[in-house]
C-alpha cells in the first residue's frame, strides 16, 4: 500500500450528509422532467423508438425487428425494454411515454450506483483523510457519505449527460451497466456476494446492449486492479471478473453486437473537433477530475483512483478510436464524477468561491433568459423573442399549462433559496462546491422543459414534418423512402401510420405509389426516373437547407 499521506484534510464537521430529502429532490429535478409531454425527438430518440413501438404493435418481429424494412443494426436488448414496458402499459400509456420510463428508471439507477461506488472507494484505506494529531478528522462512514452525496452532485452537474440521459436509446442500458460494473469493482472487499453478482451481470449486460469491447476492455483493467489491491477480498475477486470478462464476450458474440467503427482520422480539424467535444460533454466535472488526478497523484495506484481513472480512460479512448463519439464517452461520466468528487477534500477556498459565482451567474442569466422568452411568447412582452421564435419555428403556437408553468415558478424559488443558502455564509460541508453547479444544471432542464417544452418540442419532433406529408399522402398507403434514414422511416410508420419501404433499391423495384426523396440545398441532387411525377417540396418547420420532394407514379401509358 502506499504510505504517502494523501492530501485529504476533513474535519469532522465537513463530512456532514446532505439531507437525504434535498439529495431526492435534486435526483428528482433532474430525472423526471422531459419524460412527460413530449414526442420522441430527432435522430437516435425516435429512431430506436420506432423499433420498439414497431415490436410491441406486432408489425414485427421480435428476433430481428425492422422499420421500413430495414434491420436493426444495434443491439436488441435495449429495443425489447422499450417494446416491454409498451406492451405492459398499452392502452392506458402512450407508447411513447410507456418506452421512456424505463430508461427514466436506468438513469435514476446510474445515480444511486455511483452514490454506492463513491461510498464504497471512498472507505477504503489509502482514501481516508489525514488523522489529527488531537483528533476531530472526519470519521470513515461519515466522510463516505458526505463524498458519495458530492460524486451524485458532481454527476449532475456534468452537462453530457443532460440530453443523452433523457433519451431511449442502447447507450443509456450501456451507462447503467458501466455503473453497475464500477460498484461490483468498488464494493469487491466489503459486499462480497454483491459484489459478485454485481460484476456476473454487468460485463455481459454492457455487451448485449452493444459495448462488447468496452466490457471486454473495461473487465481486463478491473482484473488487474483487483490483483494488485492490497484487500484480500479483491484478489479473491480476480476469478469472478475474468468469468464474467469471458461471459461478456460470448454474449457479445451471440447477440451479434460486435461492431467495429474505427473514425479516427489524422485530420487536425477531426482533433479540433474532438476537443471541442470533450470541453463542453465533460464540463465542469473535468476540472475538478484534473485537479484530482494532481493532487492525488501519488495515489494512482490505489484502487479509490485507480478504479474509476481505468474506467474513464477506457471511455476516453473509445470517443478517440470512434472519431469523437458523444455516446461513447458517456460511459467515462460515472467515473469522471467519482474522480471530481475526490477534488473536494482538496480544494482551496477560492477555488470553491469561484465555482460558486460562476455558477450563480452562469445559470440565473439561463433562468432569466428563459422566463423572458416564455413570457415574450404568452404575453408579448418583450416582442422580439416571440418574433424569432415566429421566424425559426414556422408555424409555432404558443400552448399554455398551469401544471408546467407551476413547477418552472417551484424550481426558480428553489433556485432562489439555494443560492441564499450557499452565498449566505460559509458552509463546511465536503459538497458544497457542487451545490450550486448541480442545482443549476437542474434548474436549466427544468425550465426547458416546461417553459421551452412546446417550442423545443415542435422544432426536435417529427410530428409537424410528418403531418405536412399526410396533405399528400392518404392514410394507410404505401410509401418509399430509400434515401431518408432509419429516424426519419420510423416517424413516418410511427405518426403518419404507412407502410413505408426504405431499402435502398426501393426507388427502382418497389409497388409504392408515392416516393420521398431527401435534398440538401448544398449537394447535387438526381432526380428519379421518369415513372416518377413531382408532386410537392416539403420543409421541416424549423428546416432551411434541407427539404424532402414527394413524387407519386405517374399512371401508366396506354
Amino acid at each position: 500500500m502506499n504510505t504517502i499521506p494523501n492530501p485529504a484534510v476533513v474535519t469532522q464537521r465537513a463530512a456532514q450528509r446532505l439531507p437525504r430529502w434535498a439529495l431526492l429532490l435534486f435526483c428528482a429535478a433532474y430525472v423526471v422532467p422531459g419524460v412527460f409531454g413530449r414526442d420522441p425527438w430527432r435522430s437516435a430518440d425516435v429512431g430506436a423508438f420506432g423499433y420498439m413501438v414497431a415490436i410491441a404493435e406486432g408489425r414485427t418481429g421480435w428476433l430481428a425487428p425492422t422499420v421500413g424494412q430495414l434491420p436493426l443494426e444495434t443491439a436488441l436488448l435495449p429495443h425489447w425494454i422499450g417494446a416491454a414496458a409498451i406492451v405492459a402499459l398499452s392502452p392506458w400509456v402512450d407508447a411513447a411515454l410507456a418506452a421512456r420510463l424505463p430508461f427514466a428508471l436506468l438513469l435514476a439507477t446510474t445515480l444511486a450506483l455511483v452514490w454506492y461506488a463513491m461510498y464504497h472507494l471512498a472507505r477504503t484505506e489509502a482514501a481516508q483523510p489525514v488523522a489529527f494529531a488531537f483528533g476531530g478528522e472526519a470519521q470513515p462512514v461519515q466522510y463516505a457519505r458526505a463524498m458519495a452525496d458530492g460524486a451524485v452532485l458532481a454527476l449532475i452537474a456534468t452537462l453530457g449527460l443532460l440530453q443523452l440521459g433523457h433519451e431511449t436509446t442502447p447507450e443509456l442500458v450501456q451507462l447503467t451497466a458501466i455503473a453497475l460494473v464500477q460498484w461490483a469493482l468498488a464494493a469487491a472487499p466489503f459486499r462480497r456476494r454483491r459484489a459478485r453478482a454485481a460484476i456476473a451481470l454487468g460485463l455481459p449486460l454492457l455487451a448485449a446492449s452493444g459495448a462488447p469491447a468496452m466490457a471486454a476492455v473495461v473487465g481486463a483493467i478491473g482484473a488487474v486492479i483487483c490483483q494488485r489491491s492490497t484487500y484480500a477480498q479483491a484478489r479473491q475477486f480476480v476469478p469472478w471478473v475474468a468469468a464474467s470478462t469471458l461471459a461478456a464476450l460470448a454474449v457479445g458474440t451471440l447477440a451479434g453486437t460486435w461492431a467495429w467503427r474505427w473514425g479516427l482520422k489524422a485530420e487536425t480539424e477531426q482533433l479540433w473537433q474532438l476537443g471541442r467535444l470533450w470541453l463542453w460533454f465533460l464540463w465542469p466535472t473535468s476540472l475538478l477530475a484534473l485537479w484530482t488526478a494532481w493532487r492525488w497523484r501519488h495515489h494512482l495506484t490505489n484502487r479509490h483512483i485507480a478504479v474509476p481513472v481505468a474506467i474513464l480512460a477506457c471511455a476516453l479512448a473509445a470517443s478517440v478510436v470512434t472519431g469523437g463519439s458523444d455516446r461513447a464517452l458517456m460511459l467515462g461520466l460515472p467515473s469522471l464524477a467519482v474522480l471530481a468528487a475526490f477534488a473536494l477534500p482538496t480544494l482551496h477556498r477560492s477555488a470553491s468561491a469561484a465555482i460558486d459565482w460562476f455558477s450563480v451567474f452562469f445559470f440565473s442569466a439561463i433562468a432569466i433568459a428563459l422566463w423572458v422568452i416564455y413570457l415574450s411568447m404568452h404575453l408579448g412582452v418583450p416582442a422580439k423573442p416571440a418574433a424569432n421564435i415566429a421566424k425559426l419555428a414556422i408555424g409555432f403556437q404558443p400552448l399554455f399549462s398551469a401544471p408546467a408553468l407551476a413547477a418552472a415558478a417551484g424550481g426558480t424559488l428553489a433556485w432562489l433559496w439555494l443560492v441564499r443558502w450557499r452565498t449566505a455564509r460559509h458552509q463546511a460541508a465536503l459538497w458544497k462546491s457542487l451545490v450550486l453547479p448541480a442545482g443549476g444544471v437542474a434548474l436549466a432542464w427544468l425550465l426547458t422543459m416546461t417553459l421551452g417544452l412546446p417550442v423545443l418540442d415542435y422544432a426536435r419532433s417529427e410530428r409537424p414534418w410528418v403531418e405536412r406529408i399526410a396533405r399528400h399522402v392518404p392514410a394507410g398507403a404505401c410509401v418509399a423512402a430509400p434515401d431518408l434514414g432509419r429516424p426519419a422511416v420510423a416517424a413516418l410508420e410511427f405518426h403518419g401510420r404507412w407502410r413505408v419501404d426504405a431499402r435502398p433499391s426501393a426507388e427502382r423495384d418497389t409497388a409504392c405509389a408515392v416516393l420521398l426523396r431527401r435534398q440538401r440545398d448544398a449537394d447535387r441532387f438526381v432526380p428519379p426516373g421518369p415513372e416518377w411525377l413531382p408532386v410537392a417540396r416539403i420543409r421541416r418547420p424549423t428546416e432551411r437547407y434541407d427539404s424532402t420532394l414527394l413524387y407519386r407514379r405517374a399512371p401508366p401509358a396506354r
